[in-house]
């Protein structure tokens, strides 16, 4: 068990990126948290992701994205989650938010509040019940890898 605190929402600093090319619908994301604060700090297992006012439950979980690995940031470090906005479900909705809940150290504990994370350089997001999102880690390519194929 890793001995290093949560990371606290005023020590992060929060950032999102549209992966799909200019143009095309907005569905692969990734979301990112810097470690703003001056000391380590952890990010725990996954966001819970909400898409908008009107989600009925969380984005659902890669399981298969566990890196094995706490997503440990020193002072200027960042850790990434990849999250995908539609999969071609059913039940699709626009989002005007992504809101994130950061997780504690003991799984599925809540060691925030929900976060407003920034829109990805558009007003609204077609969402549906399809969306999936990563667990927290530190190579950015890695977490992208298991949503750009979907």
């Amino acid at each position: 068990m890793d001995g290093t605190a949560a990371c606290a929402e005023a020590d992060l600093s929060f950032a999102t990126a549209n992966q799909d090319e200019a143009g095309d619908q907005v569905r692969h994301l990734l979301l990112t948290v810097t470690n703003a604060g001056n000391k380590t700090c952890t990010v725990y297992g996954y966001p819970r992701v909400q898409l908008g006012a009107d989600a009925q439950a969380p984005v659902a979980l890669i399981k298969e994205s566990d890196p094995k690995a706490l997503a440990r940031l020193a002072p200027g470090d960042e850790a990434n989650a990849a999250l995908l906005v539609s999969g071609g479900q059913r039940d699709t909705y626009e989002a005007h938010t992504i809101s994130v809940v950061l997780q504690g150290r003991k799984h599925g504990s809540t060691a925030s509040r929900p976060i407003d994370f920034p829109m990805p350089g558009v007003d609204t997001l077609t969402v549906d019940d399809g969306g999936r999102v990563t667990y927290w880690m530190t190579p950015s390519g890695l977490a992208l890898d298991f949503i750009m194929s979907l």
